[in-house]
């Protein structure tokens, strides 16, 4: 999807390994999209003084927010859903090609198997799935 390098976080080194691709400034840009407080946490971990921090994953639970280490850096940290402001957005990306929606769909399910559905992805992690889509007919 265009990523030039790919670090796995399972290793529990993400923050180290990213640092060092870095030279040790960190991202400009990190974006939390699964709504989990180890993923905020490596956000705050790599972000670059000056950089932003973009939360866009629902959480169900608190997360730190580790002011100690961000308040001298000058991040910015927004947070949004997909909504009626950036949905026509997305749209014209999907459109254009420049975002591939298709290429994180793991599982796929018809309608009368809703339930399974949400089960794989209330166990995401166990289940390997990154985005489920349910088929109508």
């Amino acid at each position: 999807m265009g990523a030039t390098k790919v670090v796995n976080s399972s290793g529990g080194k993400a923050a180290e390994e990213i640092l060092a691709l870095t030279d040790g400034r960190g991202v400009d840009v990190a974006i939390e999209a699964v709504g989990m407080a180890a993923t905020f946490e490596i956000c705050q971990d790599i972000v670059a003084a000056g950089g932003h921090i973009a939360n866009v994953g629902v959480h169900g639970s608190a997360v730190t927010l580790k002011l100690e280490k961000l308040w001298d850096r000058s991040i910015t940290l927004t947070t949004r859903l997909v909504d009626t402001v950036t949905l026509p957005m997305l749209m014209r990306s999907v459109l254009s090609g420049r975002l591939q929606p298709k290429k994180l769909i793991t599982h796929e399910f018809k309608l009368e198997e809703m339930m399974k559905a949400y089960d794989t992805f209330a166990n995401a992690a166990r289940e390997k799935a990154l985005k489920v889509i349910v088929r109508a007919g």
